[in-house]
């Protein structure tokens, strides 16, 4: 087989396990939020040892962020989310980032999550998860400030947050 064929016999192979997964009835309780529907319930146990409860900031924009220090892309968006917090937290904007470190990268995803203003908790602390697990990484869900779940973000940019984020913290 020649390169040629094998890079084919590769994109064929990603491509047909891409429509196979997605074809496949979810096995887990809980499937992703829906968009224009309520948020799921997620409770969780803050680095800071705080209790984090979605439900709980009714009246608030959150963005509820997955995020991994493996993750190239989410090293990129972590900086921009928390430049955004930062800007719009007292325009009534949370945001909380849950880790999919495992647990012997939880020494270098506590030294991140030191520098974030906002919140963080690792997946395995949270006590009541509606969102399930995260299909991938980086992960935004946006929550507007009546509790209903408006976008879902593979990859954050700040033309995205202001377009789609800002116009909810403005109601």
């Amino acid at each position: 087989m020649n390169g040629s064929t094998m890079r084919i016999s590769t994109v064929t192979a990603i491509a047909l396990t891409v429509m196979l997964t997605a074809t496949l009835p979810c096995v887990d309780a809980h499937a992703a939020p829906s968009i224009d529907a309520a948020a799921p319930p997620l409770v969780l146990t803050e680095l800071s040892g705080a209790t984090f409860d979605l439900h709980g900031l009714q009246g608030k924009v959150v963005l509820v962020h997955y995020w991994a220090t493996w993750c190239a892309p989410c090293r990129k968006e972590l900086p921009l989310l928390n430049s955004f917090y930062k800007r719009h937290h007292d325009d009534g904007l949370e945001v909380v980032g849950i880790s999919a470190d495992h647990p012997r990268d939880f020494a270098r995803m506590r030294k991140v999550s030191a520098t974030l203003a906002y919140p963080t908790a690792t997946l395995d602390h949270i006590s009541d998860d509606g969102f399930g697990p995260p299909q991938g990484f980086p992960l935004t869900f946006v929550i507007d400030r009546q509790g209903v779940v408006r976008a879902q973000f593979v990859d954050v940019d700040e033309q995205l947050l202001r377009d789609v984020v800002v116009p909810l913290l403005a109601k």
